[in-house]
C-alpha cells in the first residue's frame, strides 16, 4: 500500500487533534460567562429559564427569562457557532424583570441564562433543548 501525502496529511491531522484535543463551543460559552462575571461565583435559583423541552425547528425557538430583582440578563446557546445570543437590560419602569424571544440552535445543546443582580451578585439558570431539525444551517 502506497501513503499519498494527502494521506499524510490527513491522518497526521487526526492524530494531532486526537492528541490535543480540539475547543468545544461549550468552554467558548464558559469562557463567555467568565468574561462577563468577572469570574465571580454563579448562585442558582432566582431565575426561571422556560424553553421547550424538545424543539422541532431549530429555526424558531421560544424562550422567556424571569430574574426578579436583575439589571440584566444574558443568553447564551452553547452549541452554536456564536454562542452569545441575546441582552435584556431592564430598567427601574420594569417591574416584572422579564423576556421573551425566538432563538435559533443549531443542534440539541444547552440555553443558558445569566443575569446580573442589583446586588451585584450573579445567578445563571440552565436548561437543555433536544433540536430536531437544525437552525444554523443543519
Amino acid at each position: 500500500m502506497e501513503l499519498t501525502r494527502r494521506q499524510m496529511l490527513v491522518t497526521s491531522t487526526a492524530a494531532l487533534a486526537s492528541v490535543v484535543g480540539l475547543p468545544a463551543f461549550a468552554s467558548a460559552t464558559d469562557d463567555l460567562i467568565a468574561e462577563l462575571t468577572g469570574g465571580a461565583s454563579l448562585g442558582s435559583g432566582a431565575i426561571t429559564l422556560d424553553t421547550p423541552e424538545i424543539a422541532e425547528n431549530g429555526n424558531t425557538v421560544p424562550v422567556s427569562v424571569t430574574a426578579e430583582g436583575a439589571k440584566s440578563v444574558t443568553l447564551y446557546a452553547d452549541g452554536n457557532p456564536v454562542p452569545n445570543v441575546a441582552t435584556f437590560n431592564f430598567g427601574p419602569l420594569n417591574p416584572t424583570r422579564s423576556a421573551a424571544t425566538r432563538i435559533r440552535l443549531a443542534k440539541t445543546q444547552n440555553v443558558v441564562a445569566v443575569a446580573q443582580m442589583e446586588d451585584g451578585s450573579w445567578q445563571m439558570a440552565k436548561n437543555e433543548i433536544k433540536v430536531t431539525i437544525g437552525g444554523c444551517g443543519g
